[in-house]
């Protein structure tokens, strides 16, 4: 993989002058493809005669940083960068830069005046706005590339290779194609689809519904309702997660000493029901009127102790208050969950948090628990 990683990358140099020196023809993307090939990139195509010359916007879904360039090898066609700053890095991977940095009203109108000049390569669209592996299912598709033109015409696209994983969430397009270079060979799989017109009066959202069907159908995955923010979203989640020092999975870097021991009665327990008995304890601190086997039931849900926290404290799982009498027995929660508790009881109006400490801690945990103390008491006074 190491040879096969240093002869490509100065082979790759090579192709990309030459596809730089040559004009865009047909001859460019042949000699172009069989250079790829040599890079380990093998383009395969099926009905190419369903490919309407006619069609001014290509639909594709989204699986690696290259789909765009692969596309390109088959036919001539141009994508507008959305991301990234424009520039040479922009312009050497093959995207078409428009100057339009607004909105996206601003994008389509730009796109619609771009398609009317017949002179123009086709455009070929991600309406996923994200890369996905391709092997569960469509992100839901955004509906302004089909705001340009009332017909598109749908592009399958599956990619396999061996040994290593096509897509990584997260990774960037540098690393992908370090990995492309890496294995023996990545196939890429193009199924042209029948173009799809706009139905009388339809909007653009159910056109993009219906092509995110018809795509999935062909690809034989499902069509999600999940949009690239909310991958985004996920992908903050689990970096935050991972830097946490205490995150679950996660062993946390300190002395034997400093560990906490595992009570007796958990002894013989699932590690599992383990971390959602702690987890349930640290709630059960913040909100002691709320009876354990609530928490327990919603941790085993968002597992996440903030949620469950939001959620109980929000009114999402309905409960019936303990009596004090029965968390008389549990520990003393500290001073700002104590306010929390008491401001959920509304008997609070002025906020009071442990004052933060005057000396920058040494050690990286006691900053993460004293920056967690303060956000705490922060959340309990705006929830007030």
């Amino acid at each position: 993989g190491l040879c096969l990683l240093v002869l490509r990358l100065f082979i790759g140099v090579h192709v990309f002058l030459v596809s730089c020196a040559l004009p865009d023809s047909l001859l460019r993307r042949f000699i172009v493809r069989v250079m790829c090939s040599v890079l380990g990139l093998f383009v395969r195509q099926s009905d190419p005669r369903l490919r309407d010359v006619n069609v001014r916007v290509y639909i594709a879904n989204h699986v690696t940083q290259f789909d765009h360039n692969v596309i390109n090898l088959l036919t001539s066609c141009n994508t507008p960068a959305l991301n990234g700053a424009p520039g040479f890095i922009c312009w050497s991977r093959g995207f078409m830069e428009l100057g339009v940095t607004g909105s996206r009203a601003e994008l389509v109108e730009s796109l619609k005046v771009y398609s009317s000049h017949r002179e123009n390569p086709p455009l070929l669209l991600f309406p996923e706005e994200a890369a996905t592996n391709g092997r569960a299912g469509l992100l839901r598709f955004s509906s302004w590339p089909f705001s340009i033109l009332d017909v598109v015409q749908p592009v399958a696209l599956q990619v396999q290779r061996p040994l290593i994983t096509v897509s990584v969430a997260d990774s960037s397009w540098i690393t992908e194609l370090l990995w492309t270079f890496f294995v023996p060979f990545t196939v890429y799989q193009v199924r042209w689809m029948p173009s799809v017109p706009r139905r009388a009066e339809e909007l653009s959202e159910d056109f993009a519904l219906r092509v995110q069907e018809l795509l999935a159908m062909e690809l034989g995955v499902v069509s999600t309702r999940l949009t690239a923010a909310d991958k985004s979203e996920h992908m903050k989640r689990l970096r935050h997660t991972s830097l946490l020092p205490f995150a679950p999975g996660r062993r946390p870097r300190q002395p034997l000493a400093a560990r906490p021991r595992m009570p007796s009665s958990l002894t013989g327990v699932a590690p599992e029901d383990v971390r959602i008995t702690a987890m349930a304890q640290r709630v059960k601190e913040v909100l002691p009127h709320v009876p354990l086997e609530v928490i327990r039931v919603d941790l085993a849900q968002t597992n996440c102790v903030d949620t469950t926290i939001a959620n109980l404290l929000e009114g999402r799982v309905p409960f019936f208050p303990e009596s004090k009498e029965a968390v008389t027995d549990l520990p003393a929660p500290s001073t700002s969950q104590a306010a929390a508790a008491s401001g959920i009881q509304g008997s609070v109006a002025v906020p009071s948090s442990k004052p933060a400490t005057k000396q920058f801690a040494k050690s990286p945990v006691e900053r993460h628990l004293s920056l967690q103390e303060r956000k705490r008491a922060l959340y309990d006074y705006a929830r007030r």
